[in-house]
């Protein structure tokens, strides 16, 4: 009878008490070692692999508190930032908040901001009109868009430099159901904002930004 390599590796593992029956087995197996041409022992061999799966739990941790800090330095931003729109007693200073926290606290090289069916200054760069394309493509966004481009050119907002954008985020400004703006952040950096990255800060400045508007502007 032939037996396949995954029966032999099923028995094994339903008769655990094998290699106690027939120990001397243990002292003449050997295994090719993965990492090099020799024959090593089963022991050496469990030894490799139990040594290169604690390599990978290790690097998988130092991933997860890199994340952790990440996301508590985000966390503390967005704080700030709450605070400091929290105390914006008119329209004018929200908006310099945001381009200042966006700009510095956030290091975004590119920030951008429009407007529409607010009141406000029609000659303010935020109030420019914005078409009708544009302000469908945003009412349907479900949450931020991240990545190289979208359906909305928004690089003409970041002037002369916008062309060195390589990746973008949009942020819509919503009172509730209505949309009513749009944050556009920019990157020279091709992976800054990318398609699979999670938006949950973005949604929450998002947030932040179109409350203190709504406050402001009395919209």
């Amino acid at each position: 009878m032939n037996l396949a390599a995954k029966d032999v590796a099923q028995y094994l593992k339903d008769h655990p008490d094998f290699f106690n029956q027939y120990a001397e087995l243990l002292t003449h197996l050997v295994i090719p070692d993965p990492h090099g041409g020799r024959a090593v022992s089963i022991t050496e061999r469990q030894i490799g692999a139990l040594r290169d799966q604690v390599r990978r739990l290790e690097a998988k941790l130092a991933e997860l508190l890199r994340f952790g800090e990440e996301n508590d330095v985000l966390s503390a931003k967005t704080h700030r930032l709450a605070v400091a729109l929290a105390r914006s007693g008119d329209s004018a200073s929200v908006l310099l908040v945001l381009y200042a926290h966006l700009g510095g606290t956030f290091a975004i090289p590119h920030v951008a901001l429009r407007l529409w069916g607010m009141p406000g200054d029609p000659e303010a760069l935020e109030f420019q009109p914005v078409s009708a394309e544009a302000k469908d493509y945003v009412q349907g966004l479900q949450r931020p868009y991240c990545g190289a481009g979208s359906g909305l050119d928004v690089v003409d907002w970041f002037g002369e430099e916008g062309k060195e954008v390589r990746s973008i985020a949009l942020v819509p400004l919503r009172d509730e159901e209505t949309t009513f703006g749009l944050i556009a952040l920019g990157s020279e950096e091709p992976e800054r904002f990318y398609a699979e990255m999670g938006t949950v800060y973005l949604e929450r400045i998002g947030e932040l930004a179109s409350a203190a508007l709504v406050r402001t502007l009395g919209g």
